[in-house]
């Protein structure tokens, strides 16, 4: 069980303060990365993250919502991010892209909207080492979790068990203390937890709480 928090809630104006008070209690910092285009707003590029992904001490998660990734994403990779996903819907050569984000020494995600099926990432094979299932519409954070993508993360599951590799099922959007055990009793390992981490009082303490919450469930 994976916990791997979003800033995209965090005050973006003290971007490294917010990752450092929760990285002792976080595998993962995932970073939302958003054009304006893929989806209908703007956070950060490579240009503000890249100190970030250089920093030894975080493992960064960079979630892609940008057109063109099959030029952009590798360039994540070589800046020293530890996972990178792009969204099936904007990939032109998905297996050659996951091929390319290894080849600089980084996990290769592949996300998918709400709307769209996971045959293309299935067509993927092993070329994937994360699904990430979208259980909101990309583009904003604190969004009510679809309860219908539920089955969509058993499919993820059963796709990600079919792999000789390590393949993680992502999660993300209205993750909280209750959606987040309907997750893991899906198959969900890897859990992005954006508003329900940094609108609270004490987020180290919520992402304890959350990370409990689904390893419970799951055993």
């Amino acid at each position: 069980m994976l916990m791997t928090p979003s800033v995209l809630n965090a005050d973006l104006s003290r971007l490294r303060e917010e990752v450092e008070r929760i990285a002792a209690v976080s595998d993962l910092i995932h970073l939302d990365v958003m054009d304006g285009h893929f989806v209908p707003n703007l956070t950060f590029g490579l240009t503000v993250i890249e100190p970030l992904l250089r920093d030894e001490r975080f493992r960064s998660d960079c979630h892609l919502m940008i057109d063109d990734p099959d030029r952009w994403a590798p360039e994540y990779a070589r800046a020293g991010a530890y996972s990178v996903t792009f969204h099936i819907e904007a990939a032109r050569d998905g297996a050659k892209l996951c091929s390319d984000l290894r080849s600089h020494g980084a996990r290769a995600g592949v996300a998918v909207k709400p709307g769209s099926n996971l045959d293309e990432i299935a067509a993927l094979g092993d070329s994937v080492d994360m699904i990430l299932v979208m259980t909101v519409e990309p583009g904003f954070g604190g969004q009510a979790f679809l309860d219908d993508m539920l089955p969509k993360i058993r499919r993820a599951r059963e796709l990600a068990s079919r792999s000789d590799g390590d393949v993680w099922v992502q999660v993300d959007g209205g993750i909280g203390a209750e959606t987040i055990e309907r997750c893991a009793e899906a198959g969900a390992n890897v859990f992005v937890a954006g508003s329900a981490v940094f609108r609270s009082d004490d987020p180290r303490a919520t992402i304890e709480k959350l990370r409990a919450v689904a390893e419970r469930r799951q055993a």
